[in-house]
Parts: C-alpha cells; sequence; structure tokens
C-alpha cells in the first residue's frame, strides 16, 4: 500500500482515525475527511508523524457537493484514487414508534447517502486504478437490532449498495470489501442519537472487552491488502447469519435478551 491514494471518511476520531495512523504508518498519502474541523486539524497532524503525506478536508458527507468537492480536490493534487473507505457514520437507540423521523432521515443522510455520494464521485478513478471500494458495515446490516431502527436500515442499504456495485463490476478489476467489525469502542454509542435527536451521551455497554480502533483498523488493512469481498469480524456475526437460516425466531429472541439487557433499554425485560 506504499504511496497508494487512500481517503477514509469519518477519519477524524475512531476506527476512521485508527485506521489513518495505520495507513500512513505503512506510506499510504491518507486524505482523511471529516466534518469537525478542530477534531481534523489536530488528527492531520498526529497522523503525519510518521512521514507519510496527509491531506485533510473538511467534509460533510450527507451534502452531496461536500462529497462531490473532496474528490475534486484529492483528484486535482493526486490525479489518482486507489482506495475509498466509507466509514463516517452515525448511530442511534430508541424503539422505531418513539422516535422522530428526522433522527431516521440524518442517519440515513449521514451513513447511507453519504457514501452513495463518496462512492459514486470516486468510482471513475476506482475502476482507473483498479482500486479497493470499501464501506464500514455492521452486523446491523445482516440482522436488524432492536432499538436501531433507523442504523440498521442504513447499514442494509449500504449492504445492498455494495454488494451491487461488486457483482455489476466483477469484470473491472475493482475489488468491493464489506467490513463488520465486531463491537468496537469507540465514541459512536456516546454519540449516537436518542430518540428526539439529542445524543445518548453515555454509552450502555460495558467497554473494556470491545475491540479497539486499533485491532479494526490492522484487521481492516490485511482484508484491502487481500483483496477481501465481506469480512464479519465477530464470531456472533457470523453464528447469526447461520441461525437466520435454521432458527430465525431463536436468533430474534436471542437479540431480544441481549439488548434488553442494556442499561436504559427502551426494550420491555
Amino acid at each position: 500500500m506504499k504511496n497508494k491514494i487512500v481517503i477514509i471518511t469519518g477519519a477524524a476520531s475512531g476506527i476512521g482515525l485508527a485506521t489513518s495512523h495505520f495507513f500512513s504508518e505503512k506510506g499510504s498519502i491518507v486524505v482523511m475527511a471529516d466534518i469537525n474541523n478542530t477534531q481534523l486539524d489536530k488528527a492531520g497532524k498526529d497522523v503525519s508523524i510518521y512521514g507519510s503525506e496527509v491531506f485533510a478536508i473538511h467534509t460533510d458527507v450527507s451534502k452531496e457537493d461536500d462529497c462531490k468537492s473532496m474528490i475534486d480536490q484529492v483528484i486535482g493534487k493526486y490525479k489518482r484514487i486507489d482506495v475509498l473507505i466509507n466509514n463516517a457514520g452515525i448511530s442511534m437507540r430508541s424503539l422505531f414508534q418513539d422516535t422522530n423521523l428526522s433522527v431516521i432521515k440524518k442517519i440515513m443522510n449521514v451513513n447511507y447517502w453519504g457514501t452513495v455520494y463518496c462512492t459514486y464521485y470516486a468510482l471513475p478513478y476506482l475502476l482507473k486504478s483498479k482500486g479497493s471500494l470499501v464501506a464500514i458495515t455492521s452486523l446491523a446490516g445482516k440482522h436488524g437490532l432492536p432499538g436501531r431502527s433507523g442504523y440498521s436500515s442504513s447499514k442494509f442499504a449500504i449492504q445492498g449498495l455494495l454488494e451491487t456495485i461488486r457483482i455489476e463490476n466483477l469484470k473491472t478489476g475493482l475489488n468491493v470489501l464489506t467490513f463488520s467489525p465486531n463491537f468496537t469502542a469507540t465514541n459512536v454509542r456516546r454519540a449516537a442519537l436518542t430518540g428526539d435527536g439529542s445524543p445518548q451521551g453515555e454509552s450502555p455497554r460495558v467497554e473494556n472487552n470491545m475491540m479497539t480502533p486499533e485491532q479494526v483498523a490492522s484487521k481492516l488493512y490485511r482484508a484491502i491488502l487481500k483483496r477481501r469481498r465481506d469480512v464479519i469480524l465477530s464470531f456472533n456475526g457470523v453464528g447469526t447469519l447461520v441461525g437466520n437460516l435454521l432458527f430465525p425466531k431463536l436468533v430474534d429472541r436471542a437479540y431480544y435478551r441481549f439488548f434488553s439487557k442494556e442499561p436504559g433499554s427502551p426494550l420491555k425485560k
């Protein structure tokens, strides 16, 4: 991956920041896109310590013009794109019936439409380089998660989008990777939206035993290097796919029990 042009959205924190560090350390030219200007400036300086070039671009992925401008700037500066990692995303927690529709629209705009916009404008250049199109998906995109209707919807949509693009490009040399981490200790749960759109504030889960963003970044790097097509990092995720085929009702009940045990869960125990 040395000297490859790698774009990472949501790059100023969490998995995006750890991935930026990992690729930069390996010698890639890292383009960091994020909506948070202050965090992005600091993150860009931190990532540049390895000596590889870093290009930080303020980008609100929910805005088509921002995504087009970001891709245009990358092409104007480097003339090519080798890897696009669609990582930017937000989550939520509330029952569907208690959720303001504006919350679901916001999640779809960031998670799904952000992926659509960046992918659409980067795709011609990824095809030229026979590069890799990547989306950070989730087990929520394989099975609906109770209390996460908007989040699951967005991840299912991303999964369908990339699977379609993969099939359409079976003979072009483009690699398409959907990458589903296990629960990861990041800020995503604290920033998750409640039914009225306010941030959750506190993580409902104990994060001590979760994967670290650095562990996820390492596995993501290897998956891109090996041009994998679909990676699920959790044993529970693989078990869910098998269980859905054999015992779908039991899987639904297991998910209900699991998420109802969270502190402050909107589900009845």
